[in-house]
């Protein structure tokens, strides 16, 4: 019978670790990904590492967050209350504030009267899927669990790194794959030149516990790519992506990525705008017209603004690059009075859509791709991450529906498509 991966031995805590977690134990990188098979020993895995960290760091807080309310409460709090409450019995959670107190290791006391009050170490429980919950702490490690998955998004990745800036403290994420996005273009494709990242994968039978047989049987009925992501820990293309010919390489390598470089002047800019009161995102394409090609350039995706202010601060940018733009292509067809408050504001001329048919946009932008007229800079993070994610539903047979999954949480690339379907029916190219 495979070991269980906790045991007591004379009254100590030993932990029987598989190749893959021993791995993970040793990594003294600042960024440690697990990329492993579903049920593989992650999750179960990841406080005992929080653990050997609090041993070394100390008194302060850490953060231990996974990617939706549902996977904390169902999976990753009850590790964490596992490992930290009822084994090593240092732990005390505040529910009302999700937050696991330490006890003073020297005197075993909990100080806090009140979740607010002072106490010798805390873990800061979140989920990602509530960005702000990232946001309130200055932490000296992480750990983050199904870091991979839809909901744990760029946003949320980039507030825990704030969190940890001022120490520069390590984090380890562990997830199943399940899409392109963030995860697989910042940090497993920029594995093999940056010395902070250490990539860590095997499939779900590296776990002792995991039978063979399921394995085999997962291989016989899924598709090659469901199969390699959810079982192997091994990147696959995922069925119903939208954006499947967008290849995610440098242009010199045949992809639609370039790094930045400095764009002549003289290029027409166009500029395309998903409004919103909470998220606002505009693009901004330059053309060579020589060569009609288009090159994404700059993103920004904020909100708590007027309409008037993202004008204001979308024509600064302009005049302080010298940049022409010569389209403003703002929200979909039916956004008119957002038009017209985009053009009174001072952006001229302000463009929509002709139709109000997503599909035929999405059309705009994959002739773009496949002709490959259209270049994202490699620092357009938020664009790119979309796009690796950027996919249908699936049905019970996982073959592709009509209806896009999550489709409201993609504005850049809303952004993109009305941009797309106004280059792609000028006919030609404006000099």
């Amino acid at each position: 019978m495979a070991q269980e991966l906790v045991e007591f031995v004379n009254g100590r805590v030993r932990l029987n670790l598989h190749p893959g977690q021993t791995a993970a134990w040793d990594s003294t990188a600042r960024f440690t990904f697990i990329l492993a098979g579903t049920q593989s020993g992650k999750t179960s895995f990841l406080p005992w590492k929080l653990h050997q960290w609090i041993d070394r760091f100390g008194s302060g807080d850490y953060i231990a967050a996974t990617a939706s309310y549902d996977l904390f409460k169902l999976k990753f709090l009850p590790e964490i209350r596992n490992v930290f409450e009822h084994i090593l019995g240092i732990g005390r959670y505040w529910a009302g504030d999700k937050i696991m107190e330490l006890c003073d290791p020297e005197t075993g006391i909990f100080r806090a009267k009140r979740a607010d009050d002072p106490m010798w170490s805390r873990i800061i429980l979140r989920s990602a899927s509530a960005e702000g919950g990232l946001e309130s702490a200055s932490a000296k490690a992480a750990i983050l669990d199904e870091v991979g998955h839809d909901d744990f998004g760029l946003g949320a990745w980039q507030g825990v790194i704030r969190r940890l800036s001022l120490s520069r403290g390590p984090i380890m994420g562990a997830t199943t794959l399940y899409n392109l996005g963030w995860l697989k273009q910042q940090v497993f494709d920029k594995r093999n030149e940056d010395p902070d990242i250490n990539i860590i994968q095997f499939a779900s039978t590296l776990n002792p516990q995991f039978p063979k047989e399921e394995m085999e049987d997962a291989r016989r009925r899924l598709p090659e790519w469901k199969y390699l992501m959810f079982y192997e820990g091994k990147y696959g293309k995922p069925s119903g992506m939208i954006y499947k010919d967008f290849v995610n390489a440098l242009r010199e390598q045949g992809g639609h990525k370039v790094r930045p470089f400095a764009l002549p002047v003289t290029w027409p800019r166009w500029v395309g705008v998903d409004p919103g009161a909470v998220n606002t995102a505009k693009i901004w394409l330059a053309q060579d017209v020589e060569h009609e090609i288009f090159y994404l350039y700059r993103e920004s995706l904020g909100g708590g603004r007027s309409t008037a202010e993202h004008v204001k601060e979308a024509l600064r940018l302009a005049e302080e690059n010298k940049e022409n733009v010569i389209r403003w292509c703002v929200g979909n067809k039916s956004e008119t009075q957002v038009r017209m408050d985009w053009q009174s504001a001072g952006a001229s001329p302000v463009m929509g859509p002709p139709f109000a048919d997503v599909e035929s946009g999405l059309d705009k932008v994959i002739q773009l791709f496949k002709e490959f007229r259209l270049f994202i800079f490699e620092d357009c993070v938020g664009t790119l991450d979309e796009i690796g994610s950027y996919s249908r539903k699936l049905d019970d047979q996982d073959e592709p529906t009509e209806d896009i999954k999550n489709k409201e949480k993609y504005h850049h690339l809303d952004a993109l498509r009305y941009i797309a379907v106004q280059v792609t029916m000028q006919g030609v190219f404006v000099g």
